[in-house]
């Protein structure tokens, strides 16, 4: 595959994922550009035994977005207590800002696998591949972080809001 089949094939995704862990445009834009310059620097680093060329591209993207953390905070982790509450929203709109609001709260390590399995529809197995992890410290991390969300929106839970009153 050439870096512009590559391209036009994954940017929109690279770029969703790297939002989602940047919460920033202008950062996800550098980095999903950065992603693919590395393909065009060294097209031979890719190896197939390793997963297929998306999970290649995302792996690459993640270790970009955490290199950018790291450079910009000093640590690549978020202490696990820092998520906090966000404001009861009124209107469907509202509720869906409050999620994904809840969701970059998360921990680093458990707000990206659960970007890539629910979000992104990588295989448990292939997100190992990306975050460099084994699976069974995947399915912690997705677990644990599907567990916050469930307490942090728990209060949510049957809120009615104005358009299904």
């Amino acid at each position: 595959m050439t870096a512009e089949q590559a391209f036009d094939n994954y940017h929109k995704a690279i770029y969703r994922f790297v939002y989602r862990l940047a919460g920033r445009g202008d950062i996800a834009e550098d980095i999903t550009q950065d992603c693919f310059v590395a393909i065009l620097r060294d097209p031979q680093r890719w190896n197939e035994r390793r997963g297929d060329f998306r999970t290649y591209l995302f792996s690459i993207a993640r270790n970009l977005a955490f290199k950018w953390y790291r450079d910009e905070h000093g640590s690549l982790y978020v202490d696990e207590d820092e998520a906090g509450f966000v404001a009861r929203g009124q209107t469907d709109q509202e509720l869906s800002v409050t999620v994904a609001q809840t969701v970059s709260q998360l921990p680093d390590l458990q707000r990206e696998v659960l970007i890539l399995f629910e979000y992104e529809g990588f295989s448990l197995n292939e997100i190992a591949v990306i975050v460099d992890a084994d699976v069974g410290a995947v399915k912690a991390r997705l677990h644990r972080a599907r567990e916050r969300l469930r307490r942090t929106l728990a209060p949510y839970k049957g809120v009615r809001t104005h358009e299904n009153e």
